[in-house]
């Protein structure tokens, strides 16, 4: 056959091999393209893919849109191998909220050059420089996967012991069984998410008149350990201690108060503070020494029949009262921010809670002082220079005083347990600690609600002066504070609230303000200190003209919080902080008209104060009752399983 077809001259062959050369070269510059074109395109999609993971992890670094565009540029074509850049084009579109997770989409595009089948369609058609260029595109979406932090910001004042409404539980424990609900349910679907550090993290801010940081941070680079910020000495008249005894004096020198004079002893020349004057403070008791014999019986003669032993006592002075947490509201504009604290900028140093000995004296309707709960040594016949003069805190109390803690004597107005730090619940050690704080608070105070947000907002901080949270520039990390009160924003007159059952007979009529100090003291201090760094009083500092400067009652102390409530609501929300509140039980149309308006001015302040929904065009704001809490906390986990993508 092969040797007939070699032998074989009339031409069909030829013609034949002519005409099947056509399709025979097309088919193979095609299988060569073809293949060449997959595997450029295997390549185009495996750097795609590439650079997609390698920039989601970026995007959680803090990068800016601009850095992140590069790089994913950068690490896509850093991934083409043997594919022309010029080839292709990569698109890259960021996660819309860029600190709260997302959706990272890409896609890519390849311009496939074809090697022979463009030579070979322009011969077929007798053309030049036809294009045959083979385009495709592919497309990858990562999404991202989100931690939370989530400070739990709870109302801890008097009335959270009231019955809730529709329930038979008091608040207080409606409030415990929905937060534990809340914990639990979002512990466990941060428990499926093991491929991410602490997925999710709770703090605890238990909130009255004042908050509690927690008396271990006695010492803590944050806190005014010099006593140095405008405010530590406001209510304090040093003076006094030097006019008793000229050996024994307290002297200003470079922005702090030391010790001087021979009287001090082994104290000579160190710093004083609120720290050294809760340790100052004694009280008198009886102390064992130890044993000795002693002749229990005698004989008709005078010696001793029988010998025994007995415990030998001796006077001697003990402490009185430690500072139990609790801090003073910082001067504005600090008090409604997470500004960190300097000790080149005072004012944001943190100072402890001392609550001044008022007189023993009482007034013209018998009313005694609120906190008086210190003996008077001074004759003067001024209750201010009374409540101010300092010699009295170095005499000891007399023997059988008791000791003072949480809420009494210079912690007075300190009611809440400590703040409980971030603490990671995809653990059971986490959720534990989390839940067992939120057993232990309980109901005791006014109600301060921007103290405790501003305080919730700084535990999830990632600046001090609580520092578990993560940094504040970390994309695909959300802060959340949720906020629940049952009442006003309160500040108090002193005549206005019940003295302290302690201060005398006539406590339950209410107190005195002999010294002029227009509020009973608590976080934002006396209204008019002994010594204000200030205009006007701390409250008033950062207000509207709305609010009067020279108005000291109970309703324009709630107008003032107010503001303050609105302005580091803001502060927050601009540091991306998502707010959600809760109002309990909260009723403006029950009470006199000072207190519906009040009510209702609470309202639309956790109305404004709230976050918009990411989900829904509805801002994060709850108002519920006792009976319905349950279930508005299980929408809050709703809202929070939403912010966290575990897929």
């Amino acid at each position: 056959m092969i040797r007939r077809f070699r032998r074989n001259e009339s031409g069909q062959y030829a013609m034949m091999t002519a005409i099947l050369a056509v399709p025979l070269l097309g088919a193979l510059a095609f299988a060569v393209d073809f293949t060449e074109m997959n595997r450029q395109r295997v390549e185009v999609l495996n750097a795609l893919d590439a650079a997609g993971i390698a920039t989601a992890r970026r995007v959680i670094t803090g990068a800016t849109d601009t850095e992140l565009v590069v790089y994913a540029n950068d690490f896509f074509e850093a991934n083409l191998n043997s594919v022309a850049v010029e080839d292709t084009t990569l698109t890259v579109v960021l996660p819309k909220n860029n600190t709260g997770g997302g959706t990272l989409k890409m896609s890519a595009r390849l311009n496939y050059k074809p090697y022979f089948f463009s030579a070979f369609t322009n011969l077929v058609h007798k053309t030049t420089g036809r294009s045959t260029e083979i385009s495709f595109s592919a497309d990858t979406e990562i999404r991202l996967k989100n931690t939370l932090e989530v400070a739990l910001v709870l109302d801890n004042s008097g009335s959270m012991d009231y019955v809730g409404t529709g329930s038979g539980k008091k608040r207080i424990d409606l409030l415990k069984d929905a937060a534990k609900q809340l914990v639990d349910t979002i512990s466990g679907q941060a428990a499926q998410m093991k491929q991410v550090s602490k997925p999710v993290q709770f703090s605890l801010v238990p909130f009255a008149a004042s908050v509690n940081v927690g008396a271990s941070h006695e010492t803590s680079s944050w806190m005014d350990t010099t006593g140095i910020s405008p405010i530590h000495h406001e209510n304090f008249d040093w003076s006094t201690m030097g006019a008793v005894d000229s050996n024994k004096k307290v002297e200003l020198s470079g922005g702090a108060y030391y010790k001087r004079g021979t009287g001090w002893s082994t104290e000579k020349d160190k710093v004083v503070t609120r720290f050294t004057l809760y340790k100052d403070m004694k009280r008198l008791t009886s102390v064992k020494t130890g044993t000795e014999t002693y002749c229990k019986e005698y004989k008709w003669n005078g010696t001793c029949k029988t010998w025994g032993t007995r415990d030998v006592y001796q006077v001697q002075p003990v402490s009185f009262a430690s500072w139990q947490g609790c801090v003073e509201a910082r001067p504005y504009p600090y008090n409604t921010n997470d500004a960190t604290p300097a000790v080149g900028t005072p004012a944001t140093m943190f100072v402890p809670m001392f609550a001044p000995d008022e007189t023993d004296q009482t007034d013209s309707s018998s009313r005694p002082a609120n906190n008086n709960w210190w003996k008077d040594v001074t004759t003067n016949s001024s209750a201010a220079v009374r409540q101010r003069y300092m010699p009295k805190y170095f005499t000891a109390a007399a023997e059988g005083t008791a000791a003072m803690g949480l809420d009494e004597g210079p912690n007075t107005s300190c009611s809440t347990t400590a703040i409980t730090p971030l603490v990671d619940v995809a653990d059971a050690t986490g959720i534990s600690t989390i839940k067992t704080a939120i057993d232990a608070m309980t109901p005791n105070g006014a109600t301060n609600v921007p103290e405790g947000l501003a305080w919730g907002w700084r535990s999830i901080s990632g600046g001090e002066p609580f520092t578990e949270g993560r940094a504040d520039t970390e994309k695909g990390n959300d802060k959340v504070v949720i906020v629940l009160t049952d009442g006003a924003n309160t500040y108090y007159t002193p005549t206005s609230v019940t003295a302290q059952t302690y201060s005398g007979t006539y406590w339950n009529y209410g107190g005195n303000d002999l010294a002029g100090s227009k509020a009973i003291y608590s976080a934002f201090g006396y209204l008019v200190p002994y010594a204000n760094a200030y205009s006007s009083g701390r409250m008033f500092l950062g207000t509207s003209n709305a609010i009067s400067k020279t108005d000291y009652s109970n309703a324009n102390y709630s107008k003032a919080m107010d503001e303050h409530l609105a302005t580091t609501c803001t502060n927050a929300k601009d540091k991306n902080v998502i707010i959600m509140t809760v109002a309990l039980d909260l009723d403006p149309t029950k009470g006199t008209a000072a207190e519906k308006a009040a009510t209702q001015a609470q309202i639309d302040g956790l109305t404004n104060c709230a976050s918009f929904s990411r989900f829904r065009n509805e801002k994060l704001f709850w108002n519920t009752k006792g009976g319905d809490l349950a279930e508005t906390f299980k929408k809050i986990a709703d809202e929070l399983s939403n912010l966290r993508i575990v897929g």
